[in-house]
């Protein structure tokens, strides 16, 4: 498991791999744009080149780009999803260009209106994206539940990328929070052994790509996307343990999205120690 964390790209995303690496992270993630902004841009020759210098130089692990928040492509409205296209399709070129492992999208919400339509409406925009780009993945993240969120059951994660052209690009990444907020109990092995056994049948074994690790401030089933420090929510120590030392997660990237101001790295080591005390948990129980 390559553990890492969201850092800031300002200033380039050369300096999003020396603020992980300072942090000690083994694996970041970015957004590839302001997500407070539609506007974005292309890398520079200069950015790229000096971003694939500083990952060699640190040896920096798998790089994921998040697609902003802005983002539905499953609104109704055209001008929006037109919008949305055009984020995606720059996010997945920066993704070919920084050679990331993906790039990681809510997919969007419908809002009060039917789910159906709304994954039909996504697949179409995330079709578009990845037809009119290269080589980066895609991967679908599972959502909370609230507001018509699409991707809240695994069942709408597959419905989604078959709606998407259900190609090799595309995979899925499942976030901590998520999963418990969305009702599913992850706390103890064998619950989120179940729940991976479930997901897995739906989307494709070959589908899971990366993680999210959040601790979650709603309690089972609260269908509400609020993060928590880690260890400070209901998921608590054990159940991100659990998290981080389940088997079939190993080699993947996992990214810690809600690091303390100015403790990235304090909160880095814990994920590793958390990891370490739920990988020796698993040995004390064969």
């Amino acid at each position: 498991m390559h553990i890492g964390a969201h850092v800031s790209p300002a200033g380039g995303p050369a300096k999003a791999v020396e603020r992980g690496a300072e942090a000690g992270a083994d694996s970041i993630q970015i957004f590839n744009q302001s997500p407070r902004m539609w506007r974005g841009r292309d890398y520079t020759a200069d950015e790229v080149a000096a971003f694939h210098e500083a990952r060699k130089q640190h040896k920096m692990g798998p790089v994921l780009i998040h697609a902003v928040y802005l983002l539905n492509c499953a609104s109704e409205d055209k001008d929006l999803r037109d919008k949305s296209l055009t984020s995606l399709k720059l996010a997945l070129r920066d993704g070919d260009a920084l050679k990331a492992q993906a790039v990681v999208l809510h997919a969007g919400s419908a809002k009060a209106g039917e789910v159906g339509p709304a994954i039909k409406r996504a697949g179409k925009v995330l079709k578009e994206a990845l037809a009119e780009t290269d080589r980066c993945p895609l991967h679908l993240e599972n959502t909370a539940g609230a507001g018509g969120t699409l991707g809240r059951s695994f069942h709408e994660l597959a419905e989604l990328v078959d709606a998407a052209g259900g190609g090799k690009r595309l995979g899925v990444c499942l976030d901590s929070c998520h999963l418990y907020a969305s009702g599913f109990d992850i706390r103890k092995p064998a619950g989120l052994a179940a729940v991976l056994d479930d997901c897995l049948a739906l989307v494709g074994k070959g589908r899971l790509g990366s993680l999210h690790i959040n601790d979650s401030k709603v309690k089972l089933g609260a269908n509400a996307d609020r993060h928590a420090h880690l260890g400070d929510g209901e998921l608590g120590d054990a159940g991100c343990a659990v998290f981080l030392s389940e088997p079939r997660f190993e080699g993947l990237p996992c990214i810690l999205e809600t690091p303390r101001p100015n403790g990235l790295a304090g909160d880095l080591e814990r994920c590793k120690s958390l990891r370490k005390r739920g990988l020796a948990n698993r040995r004390r129980r064969k």
